[in-house]
């Protein structure tokens, strides 16, 4: 099967998850099962572990670009694939956190509390925007058109970096006013 046609498959399949992971995840966040009257635990552990995975996201990434500029194309897919598995781990879990506890509301005031809507809203439609970014980046690497793939990462590697520190930051900025 020619790259082009399996580009095309791929990019189907790349739109489709663009869409269904940030859909997915706005439902799944509007459901709390300790509202709808299910016995559950609050995860409340979780938060501070999902921060950590965005710490590690963003070293697997900063690593990833030495790799490759070192011209360690093995090491440098190994990073960015546990990226990938980093950034899912980190879905997953914000997801069961969401869905176990009530949200925490952030406490700062005056120009913090700018500062932090602002990143926190930047990290979110960035988080939307990086989904196809990764995923494509991904596809044209898998397919070895590298030159490709080399263009978009350009592209991708600050956004998802960007999304990656921002997690950790507005993790930091709210840690104060968990329950």
């Amino acid at each position: 099967m020619s790259n082009s046609i399996e580009a095309k498959k791929y990019k189907k399949l790349i739109t489709i998850t663009s869409v269904i992971i940030p859909v997915a995840v706005a439902a799944l966040f509007g459901i709390n099962l300790k509202r709808m009257g299910i016995d559950v635990k609050p995860l409340t552990f979780l938060p501070p572990i999902y921060a950590t995975i965005n710490g590690l996201t963003a070293v697997l990434l900063i690593g990833a670009v030495m790799a490759i500029k070192n011209g360690n194309r093995k090491l440098h897919e190994k990073l960015n694939t546990f990226a990938i598995v980093c950034s899912l781990a980190f879905l997953l879990m914000y997801i069961a956190y969401h869905m176990t506890s009530d949200s925490t509301k952030f406490g700062g005031e005056g120009l913090i509390s700018y500062l932090y809507y602002f990143i926190l809203i930047s990290h979110i439609l960035l988080s939307i925007a990086v989904i196809p970014l990764v995923l494509t980046t991904y596809m044209w690497a898998k397919l070895e058109e590298f030159d490709k793939h080399k263009k978009i990462a350009k592209i991708t590697f600050p956004i998802w970096l960007y999304v990656a520190v921002t997690g950790v930051v507005v993790y930091l900025m709210i840690s104060p006013y968990y329950a």
